[in-house]
Order: structure tokens, then C-alpha cells, then sequence
């Protein structure tokens, strides 16, 4: 069977050069070279990007290679395939034939086949008496043979370079936590810096990443992110030097009490005797009577409005939870009664939303223990639009001491926008 002759191909279609170079290569095929076909296309598989062809030239290929008698291609077992465009069809799974010609002169132009058209252009086999394939005409699976090293080399490039790139994205993940984390202790330690503007910085940074980004952004990225995260974490150990060579105690124990989120005071705030008789219904007549060695001047209904600590208004419970819905699935039972139940719950978000537990108690010192729970409940409503809730509350802790702060306006812009939803409270 010839297979090392060049021919030209058959109709309109024309020559050239490339078409040339890839049947002079296919003719240099070592007379012992052989490979096994579909490990070949596996290689083939990886190596796509490098080799300018997608997933459905791929598929026209793979059924080529099906339509090969043997699984090691070898040029002593013939190299050439001649199955119809409705035999491709099929076996590219209902491919439409116009479809599959268009893939096939891909595969040609990527230099992976090589036509050999017979003289009307069909594809066919000529065989002797004794079977054998004498002549046949189609397409000619030599450049896979020939290419066979090179596929291999390409292929192990494109995984090396997926591994790379896998690898970069992981260091960027972890880099992007420390420097997002490192700040928000800052913040929460109240240690002396532009915190903010290094925030903004690290958020720059993130941003102008493309969607798609190449392997040399990715390691641009990571360089600047490296950079800001060492500079970040000089900082910080210059401040617990510093601490460390005065002997502040009060850092030191401040430290460890936020280190203690079991604590007694999760489940019973040290600022409760702020809060006022706590009222309960009388089983007999429904009326209000005062709690259990509480003043017996409490008035038996609380009033709409009220100052509390810090010179702010409480709202009626019934009007914070209409604003704020979400904190009703952390009450006792998914369901909040009462201001207690309110406090309950917000002590609950407070460690979800990784606020310390002495920046929520000097908040309720500061705002009183029911407006303290009402800002962490508008907190929690409006999680999505706040980087550090920690950071939040101890910025309206400074606020509401310095009077410039009035839960009202938030508390209406979430009834605004809880409106539709019309949800029942507990």
C-alpha cells in the first residue's frame, strides 16, 4: 500500500505549502515506530490549547481513530481510514455532516491529518486475493504517528502549566485570608494605623484581577499580595514588641478574654441590670406585674419610645423585629417573645459574626443592652453590605457616646426595604 507519496486533494479544495510539510513529515516515519492510539488521544486531549483545535474536532477524531482496526498505530498495519461522513455521523453521535466536514478539514489544517483523495474524491479500499489492503483512499492517521513525541512533550506542558496556575491560586486564597484577617484584628484591637486604607489597597488589588487571568497576572497578583501581606504583619509585631517591652497588662488581658468565647458572659451579659423590669403576663387576669425583686415602681406597660443607655430611644420589639426578620431563626425556638429572647439571639449572631465579646458589652454599656441587640440584629440584616462587624459596632459604640448616633433612621430604612416581604414576627 503506497503511504508515502504526496497527493493533492480532490474538487476546489486547494494546496498547500503546510498541507506539503505535513504529508513530507508523515513520509519520515521510522519504519519500528509505533504507539498505542488512545493513549496518543488522551495526550491529545491535554494538549488542545496548544494545538488550535476544540472538543467537537476532537470527537471527529476520536471516531476516526475507532474506525482503526488496531489499538497500536504502526505504520506496517497501514495508517490510512476511509469511513463515510454518515459513518462519522453516527459515531460523533448524530454530529450533523456539514459539521463534521468542517472538523475534518481542522484536523487537516492542524497538521494531525492528511487527506488522500481518490480520484472522484470517495473514500474506499482497494484489497488483493488475499484480503489485504492494497490501496485505499481517505484520511491518512500518519501525522498523529509522526507527531507522537511531540503531543506527548505539549501535553505534559499544559498539565504542567494547569498545576502552576493551580498552585498560584491557592498561595492568592491563603494570602488573601491572612491580610483580610490580620486587618480585622487590627481593627479590633484598636492598634494605630491607616487600617482602612491598606483595606482599600488589598480590595484594589482583588478587583482589578480579569475574570480570565493570565498565568503572568496570577503571579503579578501574588507578588503585590505577598508584599502588603509582610508589611501588614511588620506592623503588627512592631505594636507586640512594643506591648511585650512595656508589660501592658491590660492588652495582655484583654487578649485572652477575647480568646475565651465560652465564657459566662455568652449566655448571661454582666449588663442585664440595665436593662429595666423585665415584664410577664399574670396566668389569671393577663395583667403586667414586674419580675421578682425588681422596683415596684415599674410602670406595667412599656412605653413606645424610651430613653435607654447612651441617651438613645429603644423601639418597640414588635417594630424591630418587622425591620429586621432575620435574627427570629436565632431566638429560642426560631421564635422571639420577648426582649430577653431578643437579647438571646443577638449574642448568638455576635459569635457568628465574629464580633469579641467585650466589643458587644461596651456597646450595651455605652447603648444599653436592648439597643445593643437591636444594632447587632440590623447588623446581621445587612451582612452583605459590611466587611468587619466588629469593626462596625465599635465605630456606633464611639458614635452613640459622642451623641451623633440614632438607631431610628437605620431601623426605618430596613422596614422600608422589609416591606414587601411582609413576614410574621415571633
Amino acid at each position: 500500500m503506497e503511504t508515502g507519496s504526496v497527493t493533492t486533494p480532490f474538487g476546489r479544495r486547494s494546496m498547500t505549502l503546510g498541507m506539503l510539510a505535513n504529508q513530507v513529515m508523515a513520509g519520515e516515519i521510522k519504519p519500528d515506530q509505533s504507539v498505542d492510539k488512545w493513549k496518543l488521544f488522551r495526550a491529545l486531549c491535554e494538549a488542545k490549547p496548544l494545538l488550535g483545535i476544540g472538543d467537537r474536532a476532537l470527537a471527529v477524531l476520536n471516531a476516526l481513530l475507532s474506525f482503526y482496526p488496531k489499538n497500536e498505530l504502526a505504520q506496517e498495519n497501514g495508517l490510512i481510514v476511509f469511513p463515510s461522513n454518515i459513518q462519522l455521523s453516527l459515531r460523533t453521535h448524530g454530529m450533523a455532516e456539514q459539521t463534521v466536514r468542517r472538523h475534518l478539514a481542522a484536523l487537516v489544517e492542524a497538521g494531525l491529518l492528511v487527506r488522500k483523495d481518490s480520484p472522484n474524491g470517495k473514500r474506499y479500499v482497494r484489497r488483493d486475493r488475499a484480503g489485504e489492503v492494497d490501496e485505499a483512499f481517505g484520511f491518512s492517521l500518519a501525522p498523529l504517528l509522526a507527531r507522537a513525541e511531540e503531543i506527548e512533550q505539549l501535553a505534559a506542558e499544559v498539565m504542567a502549566e494547569r498545576l502552576h496556575v493551580q498552585r498560584l491560586r491557592e498561595r492568592i486564597t491563603l494570602c488573601r485570608r491572612d491580610i483580610a484577617k490580620l486587618i480585622e484584628a487590627a481593627v479590633e484591637e484598636e492598634i494605630s494605623g491607616d487600617w482602612q486604607g491598606l483595606y482599600r489597597e488589598f480590595r484594589d488589588l482583588i478587583e482589578g484581577l480579569p475574570r480570565s487571568p493570565t498565568t503572568a497576572q496570577l503571579e503579578l497578583l501574588l507578588d503585590e499580595l505577598t508584599a502588603l501581606r509582610t508589611d501588614i504583619l511588620n506592623r503588627l509585631e512592631i505594636r507586640v514588641k512594643s506591648a511585650e517591652q512595656r508589660g501592658n497588662a491590660d492588652y495582655i488581658e484583654r487578649h485572652i478574654q477575647n480568646s475565651n468565647p465560652e465564657s459566662i458572659s455568652e449566655l448571661e451579659p454582666s449588663f442585664d441590670t440595665k436593662q429595666g423590669a423585665i415584664a410577664e403576663q399574670d396566668d389569671d387576669r393577663g395583667a403586667v406585674t414586674p419580675e421578682k425583686g425588681r422596683g415596684e415602681e415599674e410602670q406595667t406597660r412599656r412605653p413606645e419610645v424610651r430613653n435607654d443607655g447612651g441617651g438613645l430611644k429603644s423601639f418597640p420589639l414588635g417594630l424591630v423585629l418587622q425591620a429586621c426578620p432575620e435574627i427570629l431563626a436565632y431566638g429560642p425556638g426560631g421564635v422571639i417573645r420577648n426582649w430577653r429572647d431578643l437579647m438571646a439571639a443577638a449574642v448568638i449572631v455576635r459569635s457568628m459574626l465574629g464580633v469579641s465579646p467585650s466589643a458587644y458589652e461596651e456597646a450595651a454599656n455605652v447603648m444599653g443592652p436592648e439597643n445593643a441587640a437591636t444594632v447587632m440584629a440590623c447588623i446581621l440584616e445587612r451582612g452583605g453590605h459590611i466587611n468587619s462587624a466588629g469593626g462596625y459596632l465599635r465605630g456606633l459604640t464611639r458614635r452613640s457616646e459622642k451623641g451623633e448616633f440614632a438607631i431610628g433612621p437605620m431601623l426605618m430604612a430596613l422596614l422600608r426595604a422589609n416591606a414587601p416581604a411582609g413576614r410574621k414576627v415571633g
